[in-house]
């Protein structure tokens, strides 16, 4: 009964382990100055190669004293314009002025500012951006909001006055320019928003002409400041497309020698724009307003280099590779949905052509060199998101010709991925390549996050810190190609074990998994682990053989259930400026906010479909798998007969890549990524069952067995696997009607089947000696 009981158990185990594992919290919160006065001094345009000790003496000696970051001036339109960024800082929330402009490009708006007392100032058409912004746009964004939480506010100069300007257009201080002793109205209120002008062009000398004004500004700002005061200097907009990193420098008691950094970005070094108002109310000890707010108070951390120039250098170095990767990105998507496609092509003869005939009479066989090659081949699809994402530690981004620089770096790379599975052990069984690509995707991925997730900020497959989407943890990219590796790789090894042992190893897997892609302090995707986890349900209620019946479904969805019950649990807990996407969407849910929620989800869902390149990847790996690998020539129903686990391992994957895509708004992207990988393995494993399956059962004079020691034997060295694992009785899962061959069938039809070529995996367990067995 206990032996029965044991895998039931252990399983049991595992799923508590990685529950208790998802609940984990870090002891030490970062500390979070206070202040009695802030003032945030704007420059649109400004960026880090824009600073240095000849051009910007005050903001280099400013950022030597205080915090540093690149902040990503993210607003509801794209490019982020000057009038956008100023409006979205004082929002709080990505918000845009109501002004029609042409694309990629930030012409000059005319904010009309009036002053009819000459001590404050109104701008008549607030009211209307307030109303484009709540009913035209998703973010629901209130203009003013930042102002309407302090008791006054101080703007000098037109754009000040956008970010000061309350929901009604009134501004309570106001000055067109910073008077010649700017003290007494910088300490008339707790909150003053300068705007030092704009940097703005690709010509050096005028740009560096415009930090000087605007350092030389803020040097008279720095001498005026109140008492205990934070100044924080940003570069609050981009001038025209495409998009870049800018300034972000914070000086104040507290804020000495460290990186900037918030709990909507979770990586040291940076913000974005909607943080500055949430940290601007947090240091004076304001409350924020309730649900208007999507940015998080920054505070600093420790772990900034000592040498400035260094430490200066990382955020300048983040944004030419951020830069860099928006160009490359898109060709190598698109070459790489390309290749998939003509290996696609290539591949269809050789599956009409694999299986080998055992009568006098039949076509030529494919010759094996010309299979080995396209083995190879088939690998190197299937490993070149792996290969593409190890690509970032070199530094391809800095020379002059960075495409051509990582595409050398990649094919290198890929090159020997290639040789490593190639000449791995076992790559001549059946298994043997498949497991070994999704072991080394997983590893690879898995690394990459538990360590930080560095290759994939900024990474060409992984996430640009200038879409404002994802700072850190797993990527949609990453995640398509991580639950792929992850469930083929627990298909592998659960293959390899006794029927009732491989749920087990299937929900152990996954529940590592599972914690690596959801924990807020690595993966930082609950979306992406509530599809990993029905991706594992699926797999592990059919990985013993059989369909997915409606019992097994019940049980499968009530266990996805629960683990995204638990996750969203565990994250309503956190604080508000700590919950992932999951836990406030439920908040939303809650309060009645979550309709915006899910616009903007349906919206990007739609925009990336049309727009994406892994769409063509995901369309392409569909129809070669429907009509090519699941017809009776395409070898995928054969291998799903002899290999039960692989075919829940592909189906899991299938329903957590389309669940992932459609919850996180992705789309596609997830299903793409994950048939990068899962499609060319599918197919290199249906050719090589394919070779086998004319393997015959041998009368009991003439098996292997029965031979003397040294005699010669049948048999192929990349069907030995099939005896070993493969599932006696399993093909009547797949075949043609769905219910031939079950185990322990008897009568004419049974027998029948046992010599039916077709039929499955006994023809290729008689065939292999003892020794193959025992060592497959």
């Amino acid at each position: 009964m206990l032996r029965r009981l044991a895998p039931l158990l252990v399983t049991l185990l595992v799923v508590l382990l990685g529950v208790a594992a998802l609940a984990v919290e870090p002891d030490d919160a970062p500390r979070r100055p206070d202040a009695d006065f802030v003032v945030i001094a704007g420059v649109p345009g400004l960026r880090w190669d824009d600073v240095d000790p000849e051009t910007t003496p005050t903001l280099w000696r400013m950022a030597e004293n205080g915090s540093i970051g690149s902040l990503s001036a993210r607003s509801a339109r794209r490019p982020t314009c000057p009038v956008d960024g100023w409006l979205t800082l004082g929002a709080g929330t990505f918000a845009a002025w109501n002004t029609t402009r042409p694309v990629d490009t930030c012409p000059a708006v005319d904010v009309k500012v009036e002053q009819p007392d000459g001590f404050g100032a109104n701008l008549p058409q607030q009211e209307s951006v307030v109303l484009h912004n709540q009913e035209r746009l998703s973010w629901g964004a209130v203009p003013g909001a930042l102002a309407e939480s302090v008791r006054c506010a101080v703007a000098v100069g037109p754009g000040a006055a956008v970010a000061a300007a309350r929901p009604f257009g009134r501004v309570d201080r106001y000055a067109p320019v910073l008077p010649a002793d700017p003290a007494p109205l910088l300490g008339s209120c707790v909150l003053s928003i300068v705007d030092l002008g704009t940097v703005s062009g690709e010509d050096r000398a005028t740009r560096d002409a415009a930090a000087r004004r605007a350092d030389a500004t803020l040097a008279r700002v720095l001498a005026a400041r109140p008492p205990r005061s934070l100044v924080l200097v940003a570069g609050v907009s981009d001038t025209a497309a495409p998009a870049r990193l800018h300034v972000a420098v914070a000086d104040g008691p507290g804020w000495e020698r460290g990186w900037l950094t918030s709990a909507s970005t979770g990586r040291d070094g940076y913000l974005q724009l909607v943080d500055l108002a949430p940290t601007a109310l947090t240091v004076l000890g304001r409350p924020l307003p309730e649900g208007n707010f999507i940015g998080r108070a920054a505070v600093p951390v420790e772990g900034r280099p000592a040498d400035l120039p260094t430490a200066v250098d990382a955020p300048a170095d983040a944004d030419r590779e951020a830069n860099a990767q928006r160009r490359v990105a898109r060709w190598f998507f698109i070459l790489l949905a390309g290749f998939q496609v003509l290996l696609a092509v290539a591949v269809l003869p050789l599956l009409r052509r694999a299986r080998r005939h055992a009568g006098p009479v039949g076509p030529t066989p494919v010759p094996r060199s010309v299979v080995a090659t396209v083995e190879v081949l088939l690998v190197a699809a299937a490993l070149a998101i792996p290969a593409a994402l190890v690509a970032d530690l070199v530094p391809w981004w800095r020379g002059e010709h960075a495409g051509g620089y990582f595409a050398v770096v990649t094919a290198l790379l890929l090159a020997g991925a290639t040789a490593l599975v190639r000449f791995a052990p076992g790559h001549d069984r059946t298994l043997g390549p498949l497991g070994a690509v999704a072991a080394l995707t997983t590893l690879v991925v898995g690394a990459d996050v538990l360590t930080g997730a560095r290759l994939q900020l900024n990474g060409v497959v992984g996430y640009s810190a200038l879409e404002g989407g994802r700072y850190a943890g797993l990527g949609t990219v990453g995640l398509g190609a991580f639950l792929a590796g992850v469930l083929l790789t627990a298909g592998w090894l659960a293959q390899r074990v006794s029927r009732r042992w491989r749920p087990t190893v299937v929900v152990a897997v996954g529940t590592a998994a599972v914690v690596i892609v959801g924990s807020p302090y690595l993966g930082s995707d609950s979306v992406g682990a509530i599809a990993l986890t029905a991706g594992v349900t699926v797999a592990a209620v059919i990985c013993t053989g059989g369909w997915l019946t409606l019992s097994r479904l019940v049980w499968a969805s009530m266990a996805g259930l629960a683990v995204t019950i638990g996750l969203g649990l565990l994250d309503l807990r956190r604080p508000p400026t700590e919950r992932g996407s999951l836990g406030r969407f439920l908040a939303a849910l809650g309060e009645g906010r979550a309709g915006l929620t899910v616009h903007r989800s349906s919206t990007a869902n739609f925009d990336t479909l049309v727009g994406s390149p892994l769409t063509i990847l995901a369309v392409v790996g569909a129809v070669l798998v429907w009509f090519a690998l699941f017809q009776p020539w395409g070898g995928l129903m054969r291998l799903f007969g002899i290999y039960p686990a692989m075919r829940a391992a592909m189906a899991g994957t299938a329903v957590a890549a389309v669940t992932g895509g459609m919850l996180g708004g992705a789309a596609l992207d997830v299903a793409g990524a994950a048939g990068a990988l899962v499609v060319p393995m599918a197919a290199l494993a249906s050719l090589r069952v394919l070779d086998h399956a004319a393997d015959r059962t041998q009368p009991p004079g003439n098996r292997p067995q029965d031979f003397v020691a040294g005699a010669p034997v049948g048999g192929e060295t990349a069907g030995a696997d099939d005896a070993a694992t493969g599932d006696a009785g399993s093909t009547g899962d797949v075949g043609r009607s769905g219910d031939a061959g079950r185990p322990g069938g008897t009568g004419p039809a049974a027998s029948a089947r046992v010599g039916d070529v077709r039929a499955g995996d006994a023809a290729d367990r008689s065939s292999r000696t003892s020794s193959e067995v025992a060592t497959a």
